[in-house]
């Protein structure tokens, strides 16, 4: 049984992988949709595939609307200039707004649309020194969303 920091990089790396080779993320989700999941041989078969929840936080960051081009904001004007050790307080930033623009969302589900939708911005704009580190460090740092995940019985129970 893994840990949930230790869950949480297997299934940021797997999201990172999906972004990074999106020209095959076609057939991987035909994959998972037809129940054919990719698992590492030292894990035992259970409810937790990280490519099947990747997709999932995908999906989440597939509901963030707000545009980072028109966004003003000296944390995320420092993000994308390269210092990505501020990729945490960024997120954190932009969801309250983006939450405060929509009540109905609670902060940790915002939290994680911002994130993902984030890095997916990021890595778009071709940053060099982005890493899988950064949004793990982002989620597992953040005990708001870390108890949100877990009170719904885990990543393997996240919903979309």
């Amino acid at each position: 049984m893994r840990t949930f920091e230790e869950q949480t990089v297997c299934v940021v790396e797997a999201l990172f992988d999906d972004l990074l080779n999106e020209d095959e993320a076609d057939f991987r989700c035909l994959q998972t949709d037809s129940g054919v999941s990719v698992q590492s041989e030292e894990e035992p078969p259970s409810g937790f595939d990280p490519v099947i929840i990747a997709n999932r936080l995908r999906q989440i960051g597939d509901q963030c609307n707000m545009d980072f081009e028109r966004v003003s904001s000296q944390v995320l004007r420092e993000v994308l200039m390269g210092k990505m050790e501020k990729f945490g307080a960024a997120v954190d930033s932009l969801c309250r707004r983006w939450s405060d623009q929509n009540p109905e969302l609670v902060y940790e589900r915002a939290f994680l649309s911002v994130s993902v939708k984030l890095m997916m911005y990021i890595l778009k704009k071709g940053a060099a020194n982005v890493n899988p580190g950064h949004l793990v460090k982002a989620i597992n740092e953040n005990t708001q969303v870390k108890n949100y995940i877990e009170a719904r019985g885990g990543w393997e129970k996240l919903d979309n």
